[in-house]
Protein backbone atom coordinates (compact mmCIF):
# COMPACT_ATOMS: atom_id res chain seq x y z
CA UNK A 1 0.00 0.00 0.00
CA UNK A 2 2.59 2.44 1.06
CA UNK A 3 4.30 1.57 -2.77
CA UNK A 4 1.28 2.05 -4.49
CA UNK A 5 0.63 6.08 -3.55
CA UNK A 6 3.48 7.32 -5.22
CA UNK A 7 2.57 5.85 -8.44
CA UNK A 8 -1.27 7.12 -8.05
CA UNK A 9 0.58 10.31 -7.50
CA UNK A 10 2.05 10.79 -10.40
CA UNK A 11 -0.35 9.16 -12.91
CA UNK A 12 -2.77 11.59 -11.35
CA UNK A 13 -0.48 14.63 -11.90
CA UNK A 14 0.03 13.44 -15.31
CA UNK A 15 -3.74 12.75 -16.29
CA UNK A 16 -3.96 16.49 -14.91
CA UNK A 17 -1.70 18.04 -16.98
CA UNK A 18 -2.62 16.69 -20.25
CA UNK A 19 -6.59 17.78 -19.41
CA UNK A 20 -5.05 21.43 -18.86
CA UNK A 21 -3.66 21.00 -21.93
CA UNK A 22 -5.09 23.02 -24.82
CA UNK A 23 -6.84 22.00 -27.93
CA UNK A 24 -4.85 22.55 -31.44
CA UNK A 25 -2.34 24.94 -32.05
CA UNK A 26 -1.46 27.80 -29.94
CA UNK A 27 -3.12 31.53 -30.86
CA UNK A 28 -0.72 33.20 -33.16
CA UNK A 29 0.87 35.95 -31.41
CA UNK A 30 1.63 39.11 -33.15
CA UNK A 31 0.57 41.56 -35.98
CA UNK A 32 -2.62 40.82 -38.14
CA UNK A 33 -2.49 39.44 -41.23
CA UNK A 34 -4.22 42.18 -43.71
CA UNK A 35 -4.30 42.09 -47.45
CA UNK A 36 -3.81 45.65 -49.05
CA UNK A 37 -4.73 47.18 -52.75
CA UNK A 38 -2.34 50.34 -53.67
CA UNK A 39 -4.50 52.90 -54.64
CA UNK A 40 -3.92 54.74 -57.89
CA UNK A 41 -6.21 57.23 -59.82
CA UNK A 42 -7.77 56.92 -63.44
CA UNK A 43 -10.55 58.87 -65.49
CA UNK A 44 -14.36 57.61 -64.95
CA UNK A 45 -17.22 57.99 -66.15
CA UNK A 46 -19.74 59.38 -63.96
CA UNK A 47 -23.39 58.05 -64.69
CA UNK A 48 -27.03 58.64 -63.33
CA UNK A 49 -29.76 56.29 -63.55
CA UNK A 50 -33.00 58.73 -63.36
CA UNK A 51 -36.28 57.81 -63.07
CA UNK A 52 -39.18 59.15 -66.32
CA UNK A 53 -41.28 58.67 -68.50
CA UNK A 54 -42.00 58.30 -72.67
CA UNK A 55 -43.90 61.58 -73.95
CA UNK A 56 -44.90 61.75 -78.00
CA UNK A 57 -42.60 63.62 -80.23
CA UNK A 58 -45.78 65.63 -81.63
CA UNK A 59 -49.11 65.59 -80.61
CA UNK A 60 -51.89 66.63 -82.46
CA UNK A 61 -55.90 66.84 -81.23
CA UNK A 62 -58.34 66.62 -84.15
CA UNK A 63 -61.56 68.84 -83.79
CA UNK A 64 -63.51 69.90 -86.76
CA UNK A 65 -63.17 73.55 -88.46
CA UNK A 66 -66.84 73.68 -89.46
CA UNK A 67 -70.77 72.08 -87.94
CA UNK A 68 -72.17 69.28 -89.89
CA UNK A 69 -72.98 65.34 -89.82
CA UNK A 70 -69.97 63.17 -90.01
CA UNK A 71 -70.76 60.63 -93.47
CA UNK A 72 -67.66 58.59 -93.10
CA UNK A 73 -64.45 57.51 -91.21
CA UNK A 74 -62.16 56.00 -93.67
CA UNK A 75 -59.62 55.37 -91.44
CA UNK A 76 -58.67 52.49 -88.87
CA UNK A 77 -58.25 53.48 -84.74
CA UNK A 78 -54.87 52.92 -84.01
CA UNK A 79 -53.29 52.67 -87.33
CA UNK A 80 -50.59 54.26 -88.79
CA UNK A 81 -51.55 57.31 -90.65
CA UNK A 82 -49.74 59.67 -92.88
CA UNK A 83 -49.88 63.66 -93.03
CA UNK A 84 -52.75 64.96 -95.64
CA UNK A 85 -54.76 61.24 -95.11
CA UNK A 86 -58.59 61.70 -94.78
CA UNK A 87 -59.82 60.65 -91.38
CA UNK A 88 -63.65 62.14 -91.35
CA UNK A 89 -66.14 63.50 -94.13
CA UNK A 90 -68.61 65.98 -92.79
CA UNK A 91 -71.72 66.20 -95.30
CA UNK A 92 -70.49 68.88 -97.97
CA UNK A 93 -74.08 69.32 -99.21
CA UNK A 94 -74.58 72.73 -97.10
CA UNK A 95 -71.52 74.23 -98.33
CA UNK A 96 -71.30 73.39 -101.49
CA UNK A 97 -74.34 75.62 -101.89
CA UNK A 98 -72.86 77.98 -100.11
CA UNK A 99 -69.85 78.00 -102.20
CA UNK A 100 -72.27 78.18 -105.68
CA UNK A 101 -74.31 80.90 -104.42
CA UNK A 102 -70.86 83.25 -103.80
CA UNK A 103 -69.97 82.07 -106.63
CA UNK A 104 -73.52 83.58 -108.39
CA UNK A 105 -72.74 86.79 -106.64
CA UNK A 106 -69.58 86.95 -107.47
CA UNK A 107 -70.68 86.99 -111.43
CA UNK A 108 -73.21 89.82 -110.27
CA UNK A 109 -71.48 91.90 -108.46
CA UNK A 110 -68.70 91.84 -111.72
CA UNK A 111 -71.46 92.58 -114.08
CA UNK A 112 -72.37 95.40 -112.28
CA UNK A 113 -69.12 96.66 -111.67
CA UNK A 114 -68.76 96.28 -115.53
CA UNK A 115 -71.55 98.64 -115.78
CA UNK A 116 -70.20 101.00 -113.63
CA UNK A 117 -67.15 101.80 -114.93
CA UNK A 118 -68.21 102.04 -118.77
CA UNK A 119 -71.26 104.97 -117.55
CA UNK A 120 -68.04 106.56 -115.42
CA UNK A 121 -65.87 106.55 -118.21
CA UNK A 122 -68.57 107.70 -120.56
CA UNK A 123 -69.08 110.86 -118.28
CA UNK A 124 -65.61 111.33 -118.50
CA UNK A 125 -65.66 111.89 -121.73
CA UNK A 126 -69.33 114.19 -121.62
CA UNK A 127 -67.75 116.22 -118.46
CA UNK A 128 -65.46 117.69 -120.80
CA UNK A 129 -67.78 119.46 -122.90
CA UNK A 130 -70.43 120.24 -120.34
CA UNK A 131 -72.53 117.51 -121.29
CA UNK A 132 -73.06 116.42 -117.60
CA UNK A 133 -72.59 117.83 -114.46
CA UNK A 134 -69.70 117.92 -112.37
CA UNK A 135 -71.77 116.35 -109.90
CA UNK A 136 -73.11 113.10 -112.01
CA UNK A 137 -69.34 112.71 -113.23
CA UNK A 138 -68.04 112.03 -109.36
CA UNK A 139 -71.52 110.13 -108.74
CA UNK A 140 -70.51 107.59 -111.80
CA UNK A 141 -66.96 107.26 -110.66
CA UNK A 142 -67.87 106.70 -106.80
CA UNK A 143 -70.40 103.94 -108.08
CA UNK A 144 -68.10 102.37 -110.22
CA UNK A 145 -65.73 102.03 -107.35
CA UNK A 146 -68.36 100.53 -104.95
CA UNK A 147 -69.43 98.08 -107.45
CA UNK A 148 -65.60 97.11 -108.02
CA UNK A 149 -65.24 96.74 -104.14
CA UNK A 150 -68.52 94.71 -104.21
CA UNK A 151 -66.78 92.23 -107.01
CA UNK A 152 -63.28 91.98 -104.15
CA UNK A 153 -66.05 91.35 -101.52
CA UNK A 154 -67.41 88.56 -103.12
CA UNK A 155 -64.67 87.15 -104.13
CA UNK A 156 -63.51 86.90 -100.65
CA UNK A 157 -66.76 85.29 -100.38
CA UNK A 158 -66.03 82.71 -102.88
CA UNK A 159 -62.78 82.04 -101.07
CA UNK A 160 -64.30 81.64 -97.76
CA UNK A 161 -66.88 79.50 -98.96
CA UNK A 162 -64.32 77.05 -101.03
CA UNK A 163 -62.68 77.02 -97.59
CA UNK A 164 -65.62 75.84 -95.51
CA UNK A 165 -65.90 73.22 -98.17
CA UNK A 166 -62.48 72.09 -98.10
CA UNK A 167 -62.98 71.86 -94.20
CA UNK A 168 -65.74 69.37 -94.22
CA UNK A 169 -62.58 66.82 -95.56
CA UNK A 170 -60.98 66.49 -92.22
CA UNK A 171 -57.59 65.25 -92.94
CA UNK A 172 -54.51 64.19 -90.58
CA UNK A 173 -51.89 67.51 -89.58
CA UNK A 174 -49.06 65.21 -88.58
CA UNK A 175 -47.82 61.44 -89.29
CA UNK A 176 -48.12 59.35 -86.41
CA UNK A 177 -50.61 56.65 -84.88
CA UNK A 178 -53.91 57.15 -84.56
CA UNK A 179 -56.28 56.42 -81.55
CA UNK A 180 -59.75 55.73 -80.22
CA UNK A 181 -62.39 57.91 -82.20
CA UNK A 182 -64.78 59.77 -80.12
CA UNK A 183 -66.99 60.14 -82.34
CA UNK A 184 -69.14 58.35 -85.19
CA UNK A 185 -70.46 57.98 -88.42
CA UNK A 186 -74.14 59.83 -88.21
CA UNK A 187 -72.41 62.16 -85.10
CA UNK A 188 -73.29 65.87 -85.21
CA UNK A 189 -69.98 68.03 -84.61
CA UNK A 190 -69.43 71.26 -84.11
CA UNK A 191 -66.37 73.69 -85.42
CA UNK A 192 -64.43 74.41 -82.57
CA UNK A 193 -65.66 71.72 -79.82
CA UNK A 194 -64.04 70.79 -77.01
CA UNK A 195 -63.89 67.23 -77.35
CA UNK A 196 -61.61 65.76 -79.74
CA UNK A 197 -62.91 63.58 -82.68
CA UNK A 198 -59.35 61.58 -82.26
CA UNK A 199 -55.38 62.63 -81.37
CA UNK A 200 -52.64 61.59 -83.28
CA UNK A 201 -49.14 60.96 -81.83
CA UNK A 202 -46.22 60.69 -83.42
CA UNK A 203 -44.14 57.82 -81.43
CA UNK A 204 -40.83 57.90 -83.81
CA UNK A 205 -38.81 59.42 -82.58
CA UNK A 206 -39.79 59.52 -78.58
CA UNK A 207 -39.13 61.75 -75.59
CA UNK A 208 -38.02 60.49 -72.58
CA UNK A 209 -38.54 62.91 -69.52
CA UNK A 210 -36.15 62.53 -66.65
CA UNK A 211 -36.14 64.22 -63.43
CA UNK A 212 -32.92 65.01 -61.57
CA UNK A 213 -32.02 66.39 -58.18
CA UNK A 214 -31.27 69.65 -58.27
CA UNK A 215 -28.48 69.08 -55.79
CA UNK A 216 -26.79 66.98 -57.59
CA UNK A 217 -27.02 69.24 -60.71
CA UNK A 218 -25.37 71.98 -58.42
CA UNK A 219 -22.23 69.66 -57.66
CA UNK A 220 -21.46 68.17 -61.04
CA UNK A 221 -21.67 71.84 -62.22
CA UNK A 222 -19.22 72.96 -59.05
CA UNK A 223 -16.50 69.80 -59.76
CA UNK A 224 -16.84 70.88 -63.55
CA UNK A 225 -15.44 74.46 -62.69
CA UNK A 226 -12.82 72.97 -60.57
CA UNK A 227 -12.18 70.86 -63.42
CA UNK A 228 -12.05 67.58 -61.79
CA UNK A 229 -14.70 66.41 -64.20
CA UNK A 230 -15.19 67.42 -68.07
CA UNK A 231 -18.00 66.55 -70.47
CA UNK A 232 -19.58 67.79 -73.57
CA UNK A 233 -23.07 69.76 -74.11
CA UNK A 234 -26.29 67.73 -73.74
CA UNK A 235 -26.39 66.70 -77.53
CA UNK A 236 -22.99 64.89 -77.07
CA UNK A 237 -24.67 63.35 -73.71
CA UNK A 238 -25.19 59.24 -74.55
CA UNK A 239 -28.54 58.02 -72.69
CA UNK A 240 -29.47 54.23 -71.87
CA UNK A 241 -32.88 53.02 -70.74
CA UNK A 242 -33.82 50.47 -68.89
CA UNK A 243 -37.65 49.08 -69.50
CA UNK A 244 -40.13 48.64 -66.19
CA UNK A 245 -39.60 45.02 -66.39
CA UNK A 246 -35.42 45.52 -66.12
CA UNK A 247 -34.70 44.80 -69.28
CA UNK A 248 -32.55 47.17 -71.22
CA UNK A 249 -34.08 49.11 -74.11
CA UNK A 250 -31.89 47.82 -77.41
CA UNK A 251 -31.42 51.58 -79.17
CA UNK A 252 -29.41 54.10 -77.73
CA UNK A 253 -30.61 57.87 -77.14
CA UNK A 254 -29.29 60.90 -76.77
CA UNK A 255 -30.29 63.88 -74.04
CA UNK A 256 -31.45 66.89 -75.74
CA UNK A 257 -32.07 69.66 -73.29
CA UNK A 258 -31.67 70.42 -69.48
CA UNK A 259 -34.67 72.58 -68.08
CA UNK A 260 -33.32 75.91 -66.28
CA UNK A 261 -35.93 76.10 -63.76
CA UNK A 262 -35.85 73.91 -60.65
CA UNK A 263 -39.34 73.05 -60.03
CA UNK A 264 -40.06 74.08 -56.56
CA UNK A 265 -42.75 71.39 -55.00
CA UNK A 266 -40.22 68.52 -55.84
CA UNK A 267 -36.69 70.51 -56.13
CA UNK A 268 -35.65 68.29 -59.42
CA UNK A 269 -34.64 69.69 -62.15
CA UNK A 270 -36.66 68.29 -66.15
CA UNK A 271 -33.84 66.71 -68.42
CA UNK A 272 -35.89 65.56 -71.72
CA UNK A 273 -33.71 62.69 -74.06
CA UNK A 274 -34.72 61.50 -77.24
CA UNK A 275 -35.02 58.51 -78.60
CA UNK A 276 -35.53 56.13 -81.90
CA UNK A 277 -38.64 54.23 -81.63
CA UNK A 278 -38.92 52.69 -84.79
CA UNK A 279 -41.05 49.49 -83.37
CA UNK A 280 -43.18 52.02 -80.90
CA UNK A 281 -41.90 49.49 -78.21
CA UNK A 282 -41.87 53.18 -75.81
CA UNK A 283 -45.43 53.96 -75.73
CA UNK A 284 -46.35 57.57 -74.38
CA UNK A 285 -46.69 57.23 -70.08
CA UNK A 286 -44.12 54.58 -69.76
CA UNK A 287 -42.36 54.33 -67.06
CA UNK A 288 -38.51 53.92 -67.44
CA UNK A 289 -35.28 54.39 -65.66
CA UNK A 290 -32.48 56.24 -67.98
CA UNK A 291 -28.56 55.73 -67.10
CA UNK A 292 -26.91 59.23 -68.46
CA UNK A 293 -23.12 59.79 -68.55
CA UNK A 294 -22.76 63.34 -66.67
CA UNK A 295 -19.31 63.86 -67.31
CA UNK A 296 -15.69 62.10 -66.49
CA UNK A 297 -14.36 62.25 -63.45
CA UNK A 298 -10.38 62.42 -64.72
CA UNK A 299 -8.37 61.60 -61.70
CA UNK A 300 -10.82 59.09 -59.94
CA UNK A 301 -10.18 57.21 -56.71
CA UNK A 302 -11.93 54.52 -56.18
CA UNK A 303 -12.00 52.08 -52.90
CA UNK A 304 -14.03 48.44 -52.97
CA UNK A 305 -17.20 48.84 -50.82
CA UNK A 306 -15.94 45.92 -48.62
CA UNK A 307 -13.09 48.23 -47.78
CA UNK A 308 -15.06 50.87 -46.35
CA UNK A 309 -17.16 50.95 -43.08
CA UNK A 310 -18.86 53.08 -41.32
CA UNK A 311 -17.53 55.15 -37.75
CA UNK A 312 -20.36 55.99 -35.02
CA UNK A 313 -21.16 59.23 -36.53
CA UNK A 314 -21.92 57.59 -39.57
CA UNK A 315 -18.86 58.65 -41.93
CA UNK A 316 -17.28 56.33 -43.76
CA UNK A 317 -13.72 55.24 -42.74
CA UNK A 318 -11.03 52.90 -44.45
CA UNK A 319 -8.12 51.51 -43.25
CA UNK A 320 -4.54 51.67 -44.57
CA UNK A 321 -0.76 50.57 -44.07
CA UNK A 322 1.36 53.50 -43.42
CA UNK A 323 5.42 53.57 -43.88
CA UNK A 324 5.88 52.05 -40.23
CA UNK A 325 3.73 48.93 -41.03
CA UNK A 326 0.99 50.20 -38.48
CA UNK A 327 -3.01 50.70 -39.37
CA UNK A 328 -4.43 53.94 -39.91
CA UNK A 329 -8.06 55.56 -40.10
CA UNK A 330 -8.99 57.35 -42.55
CA UNK A 331 -12.25 59.39 -42.95
CA UNK A 332 -13.31 59.51 -46.28
CA UNK A 333 -15.68 61.56 -48.69
CA UNK A 334 -17.24 59.16 -50.94
CA UNK A 335 -20.71 60.95 -52.65
CA UNK A 336 -21.68 58.31 -54.80
CA UNK A 337 -20.93 54.92 -56.20
CA UNK A 338 -19.31 53.87 -59.45
CA UNK A 339 -20.16 49.80 -60.13
CA UNK A 340 -19.60 48.10 -56.88
CA UNK A 341 -16.78 50.44 -55.79
CA UNK A 342 -16.94 53.50 -53.84
CA UNK A 343 -15.94 56.98 -55.43
CA UNK A 344 -13.73 58.81 -53.21
CA UNK A 345 -13.30 62.33 -53.60
CA UNK A 346 -11.18 63.25 -50.28
CA UNK A 347 -9.38 60.42 -47.49
CA UNK A 348 -7.37 58.74 -49.90
CA UNK A 349 -4.34 59.15 -52.52
CA UNK A 350 -2.62 57.88 -55.11
CA UNK A 351 -0.08 55.43 -53.94
CA UNK A 352 -1.95 54.68 -50.27
CA UNK A 353 -1.84 51.25 -49.32
CA UNK A 354 -5.99 50.40 -48.53
CA UNK A 355 -6.49 47.37 -46.22
CA UNK A 356 -9.31 44.94 -48.52
CA UNK A 357 -8.69 42.19 -46.68
CA UNK A 358 -8.41 41.36 -42.53
CA UNK A 359 -10.37 44.53 -41.02
CA UNK A 360 -11.89 42.36 -38.27
CA UNK A 361 -8.86 41.78 -36.46
CA UNK A 362 -7.15 45.46 -37.31
CA UNK A 363 -6.78 48.59 -34.76
CA UNK A 364 -5.79 52.02 -35.75
CA UNK A 365 -2.22 52.43 -34.73
CA UNK A 366 -1.17 48.46 -34.30
CA UNK A 367 1.20 47.00 -36.54
CA UNK A 368 -0.34 44.40 -39.29
CA UNK A 369 1.25 41.45 -41.78
CA UNK A 370 0.68 42.18 -44.86
CA UNK A 371 -0.10 39.22 -47.04
CA UNK A 372 -1.40 38.28 -50.42
CA UNK A 373 -5.26 39.02 -51.52
CA UNK A 374 -6.96 35.99 -51.45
Amino acid sequence: MIAVAPALGVACAVLLSSCARPNGPPPRQGPADVAVMTVTTAPVELTSELPGRASPFETSDVRPQVTGLIVDRPFVEGAAVHAGQQLYQIDPAPYRAALNQARALETSAQANAATARAKADRYADLVKIDAVSRQDFDDAQAAARQAEAAVQQQKAAVESASINLAYTRITAPIAGRVGRSAFTKGALVTAGQATALTTIQRLDPIYVDLNQSAAEVVKLRQAMVAGRVGGGGAAGVKVRLKLEDGSAYPLEGRLQFTDVTVDPATGTVTLRAIFPNPNTLLLPGLYVRAVIVEGVERNAVLAPQTAVSRNEKGEPIAMIVDAQGRAQARILTAPRTVGDKWLVTSGLAAGDRLIVDGLQSVKPGAPVHIVPAR
